[in-house]
């Protein structure tokens, strides 16, 4: 068996670490609170892991922890998550582009598809991401789908206006 843990941190008592515990909201947390007043209480390391269902090694960091940073230290950590692909400059390049529209001489089309804004990604910034993933920055960027009718870049409005007045009804 274990020797018991010293806690140097006398912030709580058992009873206090107790009641910290029944107001906290993180699962892990209240585990945690649970088995240092079970220490405090005498126990022995491999009893008070063994009832907070643990192993004796985690409950020694988790004793290390709470000696170093209290109470706040036993919460329940969170990853910060994948970096983004697109740094915010970028996205604001991203939105400019998108608003100013494709030159049909350069992109070779007359108006931006999730496809075409991702191939433009790619040249732009060497990011390859799926089309899905622009529609997403599309959409948190506040631009809607809806776009007007495209039209001809070498329409002209002379021989539109002839045409309508021959086939005038």
């Amino acid at each position: 068996m274990g020797a018991a843990l010293a806690i140097t941190r006398r912030d709580h008592s058992a009873e206090g670490l107790r009641a910290v515990a029944s107001k906290s909201g993180d699962g892990a947390q209240v585990r945690r609170l649970l088995a240092l007043a079970l220490i405090l209480d005498g126990y022995s390391r491999t009893e008070a892991a063994e009832q907070s269902g643990m192993e004796r090694q985690t409950l020694r960091d988790w004793v290390h922890r709470y000696n170093d940073a209290g109470v706040d230290g036993l919460k329940s950590r969170s990853s910060p998550g994948r970096m983004p692909f697109l740094t915010e400059e970028q996205k604001a390049e991203l939105k400019a582009l998108v608003i100013k529209g494709p030159d049909p001489d350069i992109h070779q089309v007359v108006r931006w598809r999730c496809l075409d804004v991702r191939e433009e990604v790619v040249r732009r910034f060497s990011v390859t991401v799926h089309e899905s993933t622009v529609g997403k920055w599309l959409h948190q960027l506040k631009l809607t789908p809806l776009q007007p009718r495209p039209f001809h870049p070498k329409k002209d409005p002379a021989a539109q206006e002839a045409f309508k007045k021959t086939f005038a009804v």
